[in-house]
Order: C-alpha cells, then sequence, then structure tokens
C-alpha cells in the first residue's frame, strides 16, 4: 500500500532546514517529517557537522519548541541512532542520486512508516528506558538491518 506524503523533495529540504533554524511548526513534527529531516541530514553531512551532530540539532529544537529534558521526554539517544542507521541504509540502498521524497516514500510504506516499528527490535521497557534515552543501547528482540560488504 503506498502512503501519500506530502514530502516533495523541496518540502524535505524546507523542513530541514527549519528544524535546523528551529521555526518548524511542532504541530507538524510528525513521523514522515522525523525521517525527511534524518534522510536530508544523511545526505548533507557537513551541514549536519556544522550544527554539532543530530544530538545537538534536536536538543536546540526541542528547546525552542519547549520540549522539556527528563527521564521520560525530550532526546532519546536510542531512537535517535537507530532512526539515523535505517534512514541511511536506505539512502544506500536508492543511490547517492536519488531523490528524497522516493526514499521518504520507501520508508514510510514499509514497516519503518509506523512509529512503533521500533518495538519489532526493543521490548518497550528496554526501549523506554532512562539508559536507551541516555545512550545508545543494542536491540533485545531483534538485531536492526545493516549495510554489508556488498553495499545494503
Amino acid at each position: 500500500m503506498k502512503t501519500d506524503t506530502p514530502f516533495d523533495d523541496e518540502t524535505i529540504e524546507r523542513v530541514a532546514h527549519g528544524v535546523l533554524d528551529t521555526t518548524w511548526p511542532y504541530a507538524e513534527w510528525s513521523h514522515a517529517a522525523h525521517f525527511a529531516v534524518a534522510l536530508w541530514l544523511l545526505r548533507h553531512a557537513d551541514v549536519l557537522a556544522e550544527h554539532g551532530g543530530i544530538e545537538a540539532v534536536i536538543r536546540r529544537y526541542n528547546r525552542a519548541v519547549g520540549v522539556p529534558e527528563s527521564p521520560t521526554r525530550g532526546f532519546h539517544a536510542t531512537i535517535t541512532e537507530a532512526s539515523m542507521r535505517v534512514a541511511a541504509l536506505e539512502l544506500a540502498r536508492h543511490g547517492p542520486d536519488a531523490p528524497l521524497s522516493r526514499v521518504l516514500g520507501a520508508i514510510m510504506d514499509s514497516p519503518l512508516g509506523r512509529s512503533a516499528w521500533l518495538l519489532t527490535h526493543w521490548s518497550e521497557a528496554q526501549l523506554m528506558s532512562v539508559e536507551a534515552r541516555a545512550a545508545w543501547i543494542e536491540p533485545d528482540l531483534a538485531p536492526l538491518p545493516e549495510l554489508h560488504a556488498s553495499g545494503l
């Protein structure tokens, strides 16, 4: 089943810049928008580095939109790292010249398009733990897909 997403390449860039400059409306910070920003930042690693990496980008955006940092809200290291890893995998599968809208569409049409995709790999207790929020923890249910020597 194909998911209709309003994210063409121009919109993906606008969302990414909106998160970077903290002007993207929090009410529009959807699951698809998260992956759109991840894809754009992975494709523009120099911009990501200029902004201090993904953790700094997320924390700055959260502060700007009023999301508090606490043991239950705010930046989540494991979710962020997992999302960046699978976004990088999808970018690699599609190739360096693929339109980001096509890659995002493939993500949203896959199990990754559901926000509960992480619960295939982590138990809820493990994923929502203070430890998982603070630093990467390995999945306790099933490994994440990986890039292999063949490129996938």
